[in-house]
């Protein structure tokens, strides 16, 4: 056999280890004829789950079970057939029986677990979709009989539904494990419970352990971080013939999994490809005053709070002696009757009731809902003509909630909830306002007092340490500085903002090595980075200006009050700055990979970057840009993302910086006078017009979405007349149908094919020319999901051709003006 031969065989082989070596010829059908038997195991057509046998931790029982296929089930097994019957030995079987049921068969033939379907039926067959869902079917027309969704175990994955229903009160629920190495029905059940307004209940032995709140039409009233959750803000919940159902509306970015644990936590967790682990998101309960019903009725509980449970105002203790004890479930009782109570009892009538508005509450246990009223005055209204209602919450987009009787489980949130209002006799509303008055006095007298001692003792302080030096970080922004950060949309929490702590040039100093040239990381538009250890031993880089910038104070600022409002784990975190006479700096959290760049461009390094790896960085990069535009407190536009503006930890996940030019924005395309960023990366509309908008970061990742898949540079030209850039480059392979020319080498690989071109098709849907053509980051995260099958076709990009002479690695930090369009562009930085 010749050279050449070699090659192919080698090739094929490696080809069919990849596509078969781990699953065999395993299929995704179970029929009579055709059963598994311990160790076997079935895998779904897209080879996403895989069904057989396995023992848990510190077990040899062994069990039917399901997970996703390239997670060992050791660390996730999601769906459990005998839970509670396991197979002694190896000698399991799972098979279709005579009268057309799916079974668990032991070496004697006993059956320990089965589909028990009553109607007989003949020809069934049982199939793992690539839902993750083992459905049964029967007969020629393949009716399907009976699915493992519908009776889950402690796992709740997407595509899977939780259903109740009000009239019958049949439901479908999580059941816990009982312990870690043992799958059999444990403690703990979580579903929906339909009474009154559906809300999402974990039950300890039947009894209510932990409650989301109400539905609210978009969340669950109760869970304060469900708007800043990328999965939880997913779910929905709706209503058809008394029944609600509970569903994921959409993937999220990573396989992800909802999990009942054995003691009672419902688990948010995603797969993180980079650690080859579970990544926890969110747990309920968190904190003890998310348990039921902890202070009891009329009592309200504050984490915060030592002792956690304080009675309403207007109410007491009950049982004074326990609930000095910290035994709280007695609850309180109302100090003073309502008005009703008097018209019921025939005593003398007062003047009305009122409402106590208490904010950022979890509303209590099982709600009336009245018809949607037009205002909030209406719902009011509406509780006062009810003797029997107690309180009412008024919650926008969903409308009027009420409650009678006693109000169980409610708690004091530091952020989300919202307002519910208690009601109390007027008399005891006069007195609270009336004490209320007396310590508003009391403590402005006080306060006034010790403002002025305090102003007094720093006014010295600052005058004696501080004659010489001019901290600018701790000053406030001056207006023009605002205009040109927020380009006029100043938001109306910017007053919220606080700048980072200072730090003193001379820390740096020692940290740097006096700046020595062996701690420079690198060089950028800012100037140069250094790497640097603070006196506790934390590493650091320090981002200093360059005299010989262009850029200064205004960009400085700008960072540091962009990126202060900013916590994720895929944007890079600013520890604070230094301003000290004529030194500028910023100081960073150290990256000890530096930036993507450095990898991706590096024919040495950029092996170290498997497609793995570099789907992880897409995915990264996805959510830190979701959570500029969407999630964060500020909606941001980056403006200058690029591969050097992408640093990697220690693991290589991906975190976006350098929010020099960042603007906050309404969420409203923006004008510009000043166009600012890189050559190749900026949209169309910005580039030429001056119009910015989060479409534009789209354009800027869908570059270097071909950079990192294509392992080439933007700034180089490509095709044989050498006229083409990247963009362009792409285009013309597009259309030639020939895209697997455009794959860096060093990621080629038929096991990622698929994966790879799906990811190139939405590279070129981000760079098309008009803004609205481009997909939300939000529908870019379902596209490389998957969740979106059909992506549609992609129109022609902006910048195909090479624009003129204008070559981006010789256009670095130019200060020229050039008018185009009236509009002026500086700062037109290289890579």
């Amino acid at each position: 056999m010749g050279l050449g031969n070699c090659e192919v065989a080698v090739a094929l082989l490696l080809f069919l280890s990849c596509s078969s070596s781990v699953y065999g010829d395993a299929g995704d059908t179970i029929t009579p004829s055709q059963p598994i038997k311990d160790p076997e195991a079935i895998v779904s057509a897209g080879k996403k789950f895989e069904l057989g046998f396995f023992s848990p931790v510190n077990s040899t029982y062994r069990y039917v079970g399901l997970w996703y296929s390239n997670i060992s089930a050791e660390t996730q097994v999601l769906w459990v057939a005998n839970r509670n019957n396991p197979i002694n030995d190896s000698s399991g079987m799972m098979t279709i029986s005579e009268d057309g049921n799916l079974v668990v068969l032991n070496g004697q033939g006993e059956v320990l677990w089965s589909s028990n379907v009553s109607n007989g039926f003949y020809q069934s067959t049982a199939q793992l979709t690539d839902d993750g869902n083992l459905v049964l079917k029967a007969g020629l027309n393949g009716n399907l009989v009976w699915q493992s969704f519908q009776q889950p175990t402690d796992t709740y994955i997407p595509k899977m539904t939780l259903s109740s229903n009000a009239r019958t009160g049949k439901k479908t629920l999580l059941m816990s494990w009982r312990s870690s190495s043992d799958p059999s029905v444990g403690n703990f059940s979580a579903g929906l419970n339909p009474l009154g307004i559906p809300e999402f209940f974990i039950w300890y032995n039947g009894h209510p352990f932990w409650r989301s709140g109400p539905w609210g039409g978009q969340n669950f009233i109760g869970i304060p971080g469900m708007y800043t959750s990328v999965y939880l803000e997913g779910f929905s919940v709706q209503e058809a013939d008394d029944t609600f159902t509970l569903s994921l509306i959409r993937d999220p970015v990573f396989r992800a999994t909802y999990v009942l644990t054995s003691h009672g936590k419902f688990i948010e967790q995603y797969w993180d490809y980079g650690k080859q682990g579970w990544e926890y998101t969110w747990e309920a309960p968190s904190t003890e005053c998310d348990i039921y019903g902890k202070c009891g009725p009329f009592g309200s509980c504050g984490a915060q709070n030592s002792p956690i449970c304080t009675c309403l105002k207007g109410f007491v203790a009950k049982n004074k002696d326990e609930w000095n004890k910290g035994i709280w479930t007695s609850g309180c009782v109302r100090m003073t009757s309502l008005q009703c109570d008097g018209i019921q009892n025939g005593s003398e009538v007062g003047k009305e009731d009122g409402f106590m508005k208490l904010e950022m509450m979890k509303v209590p246990t099982f709600a009336e809902y009245w018809s949607n009223p037009s205002s909030e005055q209406e719902c009011k209204d509406e509780c006062l003509m009810n003797c029997s209602c107690v309180a009412y919450s008024y919650y926008n987009g969903f409308g009027c909630m009420a409650w009678t009787g006693n109000l169980i489980d409610i708690q004091k949130f530091s952020e989300g909830g919202t307002d519910l209002n208690i009601r109390l006799a007027y008399t005891e509303l006069v007195a609270d306002n009336m004490r209320n008055r007396e310590i508003i006095i009391s403590l402005s007298v006080i306060v006034g007092a010790i403002a002025i001692c305090i102003c007094l003792f720093f006014s010295w302080k600052w005058m004696a340490t501080h004659r010489e030096r001019n901290l600018i970080c701790e000053e406030t922004l001056s207006s023009e500085a605002q205009d040109t950060i927020f380009d006029g949309n100043l938001p109306e929490n910017i007053m919220e903002v606080k700048l980072e702590p200072v730090f003193k040039l001379q820390i740096l100093e020692t940290a740097t090595n006096n700046f020595d040239i062996s701690m420079k990381l690198g060089q950028g538009g800012f100037g140069a980075v250094y790497r640097g250890k603070l006196p506790d031993g934390q590493e650091i880089a320090v981002k200093r200006l360059s005299r010989t910038s262009g850029q200064g104070l205004e960009e400085l600022m700008n960072e540091v009050v962009v990126i202060s409002k900013l916590q994720h784990r895929n944007l890079v975190r600013l520890l604070g700055c230094c301003v000290e006479g004529e030194e500028m700096m910023l100081v960073y959290e150290y990256m000890p990979n530096k930036s993507l760049d450095a990898f991706l461009f590096d024919s040495l390094r950029k092996g170290q970057l498997d497609w793995k790896r570099r789907f992880h960085i897409i995915n990264g990069i996805c959510r830190g840009l979701l959570y500029l535009h969407r999630d964060s407190r500020l909606r941001i536009i980056h403006r200058d993302l690029k591969p050097s503006n992408i640093l990697l930890d220690h693991e290589l996940n991906p975190k976006i910086s350098d929010f020099g030019i960042a603007r906050i924005s309404g969420g409203n395309e923006v004008n510009t006078t000043r166009v600012v960023g890189t050559f190749g990366f900026m949209s169309p509309e910005y580039l030429m017009e001056g119009r910015f908008s989060e479409k534009s970061d789209v354009f800027s990742f869908g570059v270097v979405l071909l950079e990192i898949v294509s392992g080439r540079r933007n700034a180089h030209f490509y095709s044989n007349e050498n006229a083409l850039s990247l963009i362009g480059f792409a285009w013309k392979l597009w259309n030639e149908g020939d895209i697997a020319a455009l794959v860096d080498p060093a990621i080629s690989d038929p096991c990622f094919q698929v994966e790879i071109f799906r990811c190139i098709h939405i590279g070129l849907l981000c760079v098309q020319e008009l803004a609205k053509d481009r997909p939300a980051v939000s529908t870019i995260i379902s596209m490389l999901n998957s969740e979106i099958v059909d992506l549609p076709t992609p129109k022609k990009p902006a910048f195909v051709e090479r624009q003129s002479s204008l070559d981006t690695e010789s256009i670095t930090q130019s200060h020229k003006i050039n008018s185009i369009n009236n509009v002026t562009i500086s700062d037109l930085k290289g890579r």
